[in-house]
């Protein structure tokens, strides 16, 4: 319900009907609202995120009005608090097809570098490579696993990927199911 205000607040009056004459030109403020609109999303996620990182319950308080619905979820705070979790990482690698993508998922979770591997087909890559713009279809992977094992899994995705530099790039899981995260601690080696 808050958040329903707040982009109450952030509403900016519609641009006249194409159709129907205006007695004034439409402002031009009324083309940025879906774009003032997404930068408050993604400054209250930011906030979201710094307040369950920190663990600080003041940042929790002032975020109060983002619903008690996230009150049940384990925090960063939290799982390094508690021994059944650990701090734990998505990690994204691209490959190019299913097959080299299957091959290293495989030897990843073989090597207990991670507890899942999700491959993603289908998205086609961008990229600024030897002086100039690339385009290229891939695979994603979504790696999840625990901070303490990324840099054996980077050393173990650049042995075995057939790419100069591939990409692998890690975000913290700053909470989620409590029992998923126990069973990502368990399904991998400790270091």
């Amino acid at each position: 319900m808050a958040l329903q205000n707040i982009f109450r607040s952030l509403s900016i009056s519609s641009p006249p009907h194409p159709r129907r004459p205006s007695s004034s030109p439409a402002p031009s403020l009324h083309y940025r609202a879906p774009l003032v609109r997404a930068l408050c999303v993604l400054s209250i996620g930011a906030l979201t995120a710094l307040a369950c990182k920190t663990g600080c319950a003041h940042s929790q308080r002032r975020l109060s009005f983002l619903g008690s619905r996230f009150g049940t979820q384990a925090s960063a705070a939290g799982m390094a608090a508690e021994s059944s979790t650990v701090p734990s990482i998505v990690v994204y690698v691209t490959v190019p097809n299913r097959e080299a993508g299957k091959k290293l998922s495989e030897s990843i979770i073989k090597e207990r570098l991670a507890a899942c591997v999700n491959i993603v087909p289908g998205i086609e890559s961008i990229y600024w490579w030897e002086g100039k713009v690339q385009s290229d279809s891939e695979e994603l992977l979504i790696i999840k696993t625990r901070e303490s094992l990324l840099d054996a899994l980077t050393e173990h995705v650049k042995a075995n990927h057939e790419y100069e530099v591939p990409e692998v790039i890690a975000l913290p899981i700053n909470g989620g199911n409590l029992k998923y995260l126990e069973w990502l601690k368990n399904s991998t080696r400790e270091k």
